[in-house]
């Protein structure tokens, strides 16, 4: 462990070289040790290599890479000091990005008093696409563990949950509020992760969200060989014919209507029912019955066939019914 104080290389006078500074930023979300080529150049080019946090993950590759790294907190004056002569002081900078040492710089460079080191900030590693997913999946780790309540709940108990965020997504949706669709969605995707971190402490067949996101994976790679192999889907009909027939092939279905799920709406499990009796290519006629119930059957069939979806189309007549309830008793519509 290096704690030299920087009054060892400090170079004063007015006609010193004012030397170069590079705050190195890395991501928590990489693993240490992965950083990028300009990173090691400038960590192996350095005078001096400073980190305030002696925990940093960085630091046991760093020193087994050959970089001595002093744990220090410097200010910013001793920091200017210290790149006095020319020198270069790279600093390694902490999650949270030592705010007190950049604003620290940004007073003296404002102040116009002292003569300023060359100032870069390099980021060590980036974050890719979805990265903040594993934040999400740490969070919720943790809350299933401390958390009373959400150590308790199983599936069946989160089920009614699911339901309601699904169709609170589906209003946001419709609503066109992007806000509330981006929340929405976060919710939706909570369920998710919640019910894969239920599923790790499962003691017959436990899985993880690990497991969840690669069997999605594979799916969507295998029912999408126009893209990742070598056959041809120039049109949305092509691609559909291509997901249809790999489904099957999957899952072996003896009927059509295998894999319906029975408990949802009634218009959109009419709708379903009609859809992969149309796709099938099957000439099935409506079951003759008196009541309500035949009539609405005949007419989401009828808006399948015409490419209506029938339970949106039904929602937004509500949502008018509602605005005309509101309007009669004298209350301002809401979106």
């Amino acid at each position: 462990m290096n704690t030299t104080s920087l009054e060892a290389v400090r170079e004063p006078g007015p006609d010193a070289a004012p030397g170069r500074v590079v705050l190195l930023t890395t991501s928590h979300r990489v693993a240490p040790g992965l950083l990028s080529w300009p990173a090691w150049q400038a960590l192996h080019a350095a005078d001096r290599v400073l980190c305030s946090d002696g925990a940093h993950p960085q630091l046991p590759y760093l020193r087994e890479a050959g970089i001595s790294v002093d744990e220090v907190a410097p200010t910013a004056g001793e920091l200017v000091d210290a790149c006095a002569g020319g020198h270069t002081v790279v600093v390694v900078a902490s999650g949270e990005g030592e705010p007190t040492l950049t604003d620290g710089l940004a007073r003296l460079a404002g102040s116009g008093r002292v003569r300023m080191p060359e100032l870069e900030l390099l980021p060590a590693s980036y974050d890719l696409p979805g990265a903040r997913l594993l934040d999400l999946v740490q969070v919720m780790d943790r809350i299933r563990a401390e958390c009373p309540w959400s150590s308790r709940q199983t599936h069946l108990g989160l089920a009614k949950y699911g339901i309601e965020e699904a169709y609170e997504l589906v209003e946001a949706i419709e609503a066109g509020d992007r806000d509330e669709l981006r929340e929405e969605l976060g919710d939706v995707l909570l369920q998710v992760v919640f019910h894969s971190r239920i599923a790790e402490d499962d003691p017959d067949v436990p899985f993880s969200i690990d497991d969840v996101a690669g069997g999605i994976v594979a799916k969507l790679i295998h029912r999408h060989p126009h893209v990742f192999g070598d056959e041809r889907a120039d049109t949305p009909e092509e691609v559909k014919a291509h997901w249809l027939r790999t489904k099957a092939e999957e899952k072996r279905r003896s009927s059509v209507t295998d894999g319906i799920p029975l408990g949802q709406p009634g218009l959109a499990l009419a709708a379903k029912l009609a859809a992969r009796t149309r796709t099938a290519g099957l000439d099935v006629a409506l079951p003759e019955g008196d009541g309500i119930g035949y009539e609405l059957l005949g007419l989401a069939v009828r808006a399948e066939a015409a490419g209506i979806d029938p339970e949106t189309s039904l929602r937004a007549a509500a949502r008018a019914y509602r605005d005309a309830i509101r309007a009669a008793e004298g209350v301002e519509t809401r979106p």
